[in-house]
């Protein structure tokens, strides 16, 4: 018997995750992030798809199938967090929760742009600063929903 399906959908330059500035973002590979929330949906009856993209048109795309199925999402939209109104509509078409990541916590950051989000008023939930752990805690928060 499968669990609920449960979409983490990972934005702009995160497929270079332990490669890209590791203090903020930590060693850990977007390989090994798939295989952490697979693991981690399977513990808690969830059947997760792990994705990452570069091109926001296919983030829409995803998003817009994830409202049409009625799947809950895990979303760290990343840079597109910050300006994306594309990313703003979709989120307003979801049905089943959504739930924001940021590994690092984007309040804390110099650049005063990263201090907003469009995801954020469409989350059930929003997960920063909790490095990878973030991901965990956003499966759980769906688990127990």
């Amino acid at each position: 018997m499968t669990g609920t399906k449960v979409l983490v959908l990972n934005g702009p330059n995160l497929g270079r995750l332990g490669r890209r500035q590791p203090e903020i973002y930590g060693t850990t590979t977007h390989a090994e992030l798939a295989d952490l929330c697979a693991g981690w949906g399977r513990d808690l009856g969830l059947d997760v798809d792990v994705r990452q993209t570069n091109h926001e048109g296919e983030l829409l795309d995803w998003l817009n199938q994830a409202a049409d199925d009625r799947t809950p999402v895990v979303l760290n939209a990343a840079a597109w967090s910050h300006y994306s109104y594309a990313l703003f509509d979709a989120c307003a078409q979801l049905e089943a929760p959504l739930v924001e990541v940021h590994i690092s916590d984007p309040a804390s950051r110099p650049e005063e742009f990263r201090h907003t989000s469009v995801v954020s008023p469409y989350a059930a939930s929003v997960v920063t600063g909790q490095g990878i752990d973030g991901y965990r805690q956003a499966l759980a928060f769906l688990a127990e929903l």
